[in-house]
Order: C-alpha cells, then structure tokens, then sequence
C-alpha cells in the first residue's frame, strides 16, 4: 500500500510541475507582457523596461521559471496590482469559503446520489426508475447558472424560504453555522453532482448485482438487503471514487459559477473579478490553486480507491 502511495504522489508531483511550466508559459504570451497588464496601456517604454528588470522579467525564461517555482514553494504567487495585495494572501482569504461549499455540496449529493442510484437499481424499469432517469438527465443537461436562477426565483422571490445569497461578510465555516443562509447555493451545486453519480451508482449496482459471488450469497440464502448493502455496495462503490476524483474539475468551474450567480466571495467569484479587471497574475494563480486542487483530488481518489480494492495495490499498477 505504502509503495502505491509513493507511486501515485510522484506521479502528482510530475503532474503539477507540467501545469506550473504550462501556467508560466501563459503569462509569457500575455499581449504587452505582465508589464502592459500591470501598468496600463499608457505606460511608457522606460517604465515597461524599469517594470521588467526589477520583477525579473528581462532575464532568461529558465532563470525565471526557476524563481517562479522557488516562489511558489514559498508561497509566493505573485502580486495583483489591481487590488494592491498579493495574489496568495488574496486566495488565502478566500479558499477557505470555497473549500466548505464545494465540500458540503458534494457530501450532500454522495448522501443523495447513492442511495438514489441504488434504490434505482433495485426498483430497474419501473416508474420510480423512469421518473429519477428522466430528472437526472434534465438536470445533468442544465447549466450551473440556470439551476441557481431558478432556485433563486422558486424558493427566494416566489416562496420567500430562503436569502437570494449567503452574507457577504460570512465566515469559511458559515456553511455550517448558518445553514439556511448556504441552502440554495449548496443545492444548486449538488444538482449536478446528484444527477451524474446517481446514474453511474445505478449502474454499477447493476453490474456487481449480476458477479457470481452475488449469486453465490443468494443461493446461501441471503436476503435482498444483505445482499445489497452487505455484498454489493462495496464494489458498487468503487467506480464512484474514481468519478469523485475525476469529476473534481468539473466540481470546482461549477463553484466558479456558483458563487459569481450568488454572489459568495470564494475562489469562484475572485476568479471571475479577476477576469473582469483583467488581473492577469491573479488569473493564473487561482488557475493554478485550483488545478493543484483537482491533482490532489485525484490522487486521493486513487488512494482511497486502493483502499477499497486489494486487487489494485497487489496487482502493482
């Protein structure tokens, strides 16, 4: 198990060192340089050129990706000159927020998700079955924003249950303390987490109820729920870890849009700020943070995954 591990880590490590190379190139081919970007389009050619040499930018593109790592080692992400802070004490402020979203929407909807999946599996081309597919696939095929207008028009304009938005002045762990005020972003988010890992469990059960050692346990008289939460769910659940790891990207553009529909101060809505005040060094670090982010998702998901299943760490691969 340890072997695997250290396998799987080094391969992350080679992973997020391609994406710093492939990050630092980008700002590279920024029009006018970081210079332009940071200074404006009226700087002046002696200003650019005194810009370049203090920051290091006249120096060959090796030496800078060299301090470019050394920096970001030291947790260093640059400087956003348009909200005149660092660009890491900027997504130290916000990451937090966006971490206990993400994660209370996705915990929300494995909750959901799996025993969903499974009770469709159970109940296979029947009504129920046909009712959930057909929700699934309206919701898998609605985009992120158009599912929080909705709610937002629904539950806070019609019926008045819930805030439009969370407070703006909200702490990390405000999702928890305040759960009300977090209903409709979290639900929004979970929709579409909800609609792609019920259909994948409902698959799955499906798969591992047809094994031989699933005909094996009722032939020994197990009943239908030993055999579905005893035997079954376990193997079931393996695809569903490694669609949790893969689908962490997908996961964190949804909170990007998430937060700019309710207007939460996470990484999503710093990301989209950014964008729009053309804040170049903040636009590759939250790029970069969450592309980190997505690499140690997925090597947890192989981690756990290993756990789950022997036969991956004994086979060596």
């Amino acid at each position: 198990m340890l072997g695997y591990i250290v396998r799987r880590t080094l391969q992350a490590i080679v992973v997020i060192l391609g994406v710093t190379l492939i990050v630092f190139l980008l700002s590279q081919l920024i029009p006018g340089g970081q210079a332009r970007a940071a200074l404006g389009p009226k700087a002046t050619q002696l200003q650019i050129a005194h810009f370049n040499h203090v920051n290091g930018y006249d120096e060959p593109l090796w030496v800078q990706y060299w301090h470019y790592i050394l920096n970001m080692v030291r947790g260093d992400f640059g400087y956003s000159y348009k909200n005149n802070q660092g660009v890491a004490q900027l997504i130290m402020q916000r990451l937090p927020k966006t971490i206990t979203l993400v994660g209370a929407s996705t915990l929300l909807a494995l909750v959901i998700a799996i025993p969903l999946g499974m009770a469709q599996a159970v109940r296979r081309n029947r009504p129920f079955d046909y009712v959930m597919t057909a929700v699934s696939f309206i919701l898998y095929a609605m985009p992120a924003f158009l599912i929080g207008e909705l709610l937002i028009l629904l539950f806070s304009f019609t019926l008045n249950w819930f805030p439009s938005q969370p407070p703006s002045d909200a702490s990390a762990w405000a999702v928890f303390t305040n759960p009300v005020a977090f209903v409709l972003p979290v639900a929004s988010l979970a929709a579409l987490t909800i609609a792609a890992f019920s259909r994948y469990m409902r698959s799955s059960v499906l798969d591992t109820v047809a094994e031989d050692y699933i005909r094996t346990a009722r032939a020994k008289g197990a009943s239908p729920r030993q055999i579905l939460w005893g035997h079954a769910m376990r193997n079931a659940m393996l695809p569903i870890i490694t669609l949790l790891g893969l689908s962490l990207p997908a996961i964190v553009g949804g909170a990007l849009i998430i937060e700019d529909v309710f207007n939460y101060p996470g990484m999503g809505l710093l990301t989209v700020q950014a964008a729009n005040n053309d804040d170049i060094p903040l636009i590759l670090g939250t790029t970069l943070v969450a592309t980190i982010a997505t690499v140690v998702g997925s090597l947890l998901a192989d981690v756990l995954y290993a756990a789950a299943d022997p036969r991956i760490r004994l086979g060596g691969d």
